[in-house]
């Protein structure tokens, strides 16, 4: 049952279809997405019953791919996150970084939100790079360890992190760096909508970034919603079996 008071992330991680309706409101689900219905509608200035009126046609009405990612095995879950989002980033990065650069230079004078927006992901670019590293050489590594331990197939030591809260918790604040990050380049683009005098790499370019928020914002929400919150709940598991 959807009320106001239903976790967003969650309603996110039960039906992905869920995330074009607070998308449609400004809504985010990814990286804010630990918020109730009625608190993000508050901030927004918006009805919430409105925004549950249109959860509950989208939910009975769409169809289209709405994959179960909270019954995947969390380690499978790990393997998609970084094979699909992962090298997702690290292909798009520098074709983007050529086409910012190139349509700030030229049309730059005109449009002097364009340089803004190309120094703010160069920033996003490499901020994302030394994050992914740390999930795949740190985070990921120790929840595969964790999945394996689950299905009784080896020891699991203490990380030197300590408690699998910590890196959890510098993710979640960086997924909130960039999806800040992306909320202004999508104010300075008005929504990636490319102005009347836009050429050919002004439009692909535009395009391409919207694309780019779209997918990272379905990478952050598997991480926050779905990965994260398993890892801390399956620790926590642990711990009180060894009490």
């Amino acid at each position: 049952m959807r009320t106001k008071d239903s976790i967003i992330g969650e309603l996110v991680a039960e039906d992905y279809r869920a995330a074009t309706v607070f998308e449609s409101y400004g809504i985010d689900f990814c990286c804010k997405g630990n918020r109730s219905i009625e608190d993000a509608c508050e901030k927004k200035m918006i009805n919430p019953t409105d925004v549950l009126n249109a959860l509950d046609n989208v939910l009975k009405t769409s169809s289209g791919e709405n994959v179960d990612f909270t019954a995947w095995p969390k380690d499978l879950l790990v393997d998609y996150i970084e094979k699909k989002h992962h090298r997702y980033v690290e292909e798009r990065i520098p074709i983007l970084k050529q086409y910012l650069a190139k349509i700030a230079a030229v049309h730059g004078d005109r449009h002097p939100e364009l340089i803004e927006v190309n120094e703010l992901f160069i920033a996003s670019a490499g901020e994302l790079t030394k994050h992914m590293k740390k999930e795949e050489l740190v985070l990921f590594p120790h929840i595969r360890k964790m999945v394996k331990n689950e299905m009784g197939g080896g020891e699991l030591d203490t990380p030197h992190f300590g408690t699998v809260k910590n890196p959890i918790a510098m993710m979640m604040s960086e997924h909130e760096n960039e999806g800040d990050r992306f909320e202004k380049i999508e104010k300075l683009t008005n929504g990636y909508i490319p102005p009347s005098d836009a050429c050919s790499t002004y439009t692909v370019a535009f395009s391409m970034l919207k694309e780019f928020e779209q997918d990272l914002h379905r990478h952050i929400h598997l991480e926050n919603n779905i990965l994260f919150p398993w890892a801390v709940k399956a620790e926590e598991a642990k711990l009180g079996s060894l009490v």
